[in-house]
């Protein structure tokens, strides 16, 4: 019988990449699990990792981590290499930042689902150093210092893996880009069947986020700033609420953080979902179709791929004001091509049981040819 190891970056605030860990351990129920650091209440432990046990690092008990964690993020990759790996056959990485620097031997197979390479140390380098206002001063020189050796890390690291899995042909790309590594694609799981198309539209179109600046909301209150005789909703809470705020007029509502029941509802009767973030995969995206609903998209990352212009969408080239404006504009003149029971089908594409069988046929041939070839 195999021993697994399932290695994810941090259990904290659940996202994307806590909806593949679900999965994980949904795929293999006899998994152990192990992370930086663990902030997992009762309920979300038992939603997202079955109530397992995680083992944690050293920065789990350092000095206001449970808050602030990420500034530790210069001592991770010592963190993770001291997670005690050798009693495993196969050591399954879920990583964005650190998790794949985990120590593995020759006959320890490493498989890693890639949600990106670090962004903020490779291609959102610069973009993080401004919108930290780290690129001047004493302050600045040492954090680019500290990205200067994480990315040297980052890039040996990569060598630890035996096979990468990517979540969308973007993420593939800049594997490829910055590790010199193949990945195989694999788009991660939506839960298609927690979302249902309306049996009628209302007059607004919809925007949800965290706002943090690489999602790019405030582009899209610009937008509709202009189009006065539009109504957008923004759904969503983060640091860049007050700027958000500021750049809405009177046809735009931005409406905080709301439960999931009522984002279900919004979206199922918008007349269109607006995403001008570059994502690695955009789950909100296929949310959006399962609902019904067609999207207006940047059309670069993940949402290149999963939104067809024309068929289940419309994309913008660019990330700025006017292209979205004219996206909205061409929209209407082709409204009625979208039919909600078409979006539907398209989005359980992308269904959790999908996912779960395709990683799973994945790891268990990789297993196979690994194991057979060791013994």
């Amino acid at each position: 019988m195999i021993k697994k190891a399932l290695v994810h970056e941090w259990f904290e605030t659940p996202a994307g990449s806590e909806n593949c860990v679900r999965s994980f351990v949904n795929i293999w129920k006899d998994i152990d699990v192990f992370g930086v650091v663990d902030f997992f209440d009762e309920e979300r432990r038992n939603e997202y990792v079955a109530g397992k046990p995680i083992t944690t690092t050293f920065i789990q008990n350092l000095p206001f981590s449970e808050k602030h964690f990420r500034t530790y993020l210069p001592l991770m990759p010592f963190a993770i290499e001291q997670l005690d790996m050798s009693s495993y056959d196969l050591v399954f990485s879920s990583s964005h930042a650190v998790a794949k620097g985990v120590l593995t031997r020759a006959n320890q197979l490493h498989v890693c689902y890639c949600h990106a390479p670090m962004r903020y140390a490779w291609d959102l380098y610069h973009q993080y150093i401004k919108e930290s206002r780290l690129d001047k001063g004493i302050k600045g020189l040492i954090a680019r210092y500290i990205l200067h050796r994480l990315r040297i890390w980052d890039f040996t690291t990569s060598l630890r893996v035996d096979h990468f899995i990517a979540n969308s042909k973007y993420t593939a790309r800049r594997i490829k880009k910055t590790y010199n590594r193949e990945a195989e694609v694999i788009y991660p799981p939506v839960d298609t069947f927690k979302f249902k198309p309306s049996n009628k539209t209302e007059d607004f179109y919809l925007t949800a986020s965290r706002l943090v600046p690489y999602k790019k909301v405030d582009l899209v209150v610009e937008a509709f700033a202009k189009m006065p005789d539009k109504r957008l909703l923004v759904l969503g809470d983060g640091p860049e609420m007050e700027k958000v705020k500021s750049k809405a007029s009177r046809n735009i509502e931005v409406l905080g953080y709301r439960p999931f029941g009522e984002l279900s509802e919004l979206m199922s009767k918008c007349k269109a979902f607006v995403f001008a973030a570059e994502e690695d995969f955009g789950i909100m995206v296929i949310e959006s179709m399962a609902a019904g609903r067609p999207v207006i998209a940047f059309n670069r990352g993940g949402a290149s791929e999963s939104v067809i212009d024309g068929v289940n969408g419309i994309h913008f080239n660019e990330q700025t004001p006017d292209s979205i404006c004219e996206a909205v504009t061409r929209y209407e003149k082709n409204e009625n091509k979208f039919q909600p029971g078409q979006l539907r089908e398209y989005a359980e594409k992308f269904s959790r049981s999908r996912f779960e069988e395709e990683i799973n046929n994945f790891v268990r041939n990789k297993c196979e040819q690994f194991f057979n070839m060791s013994r």
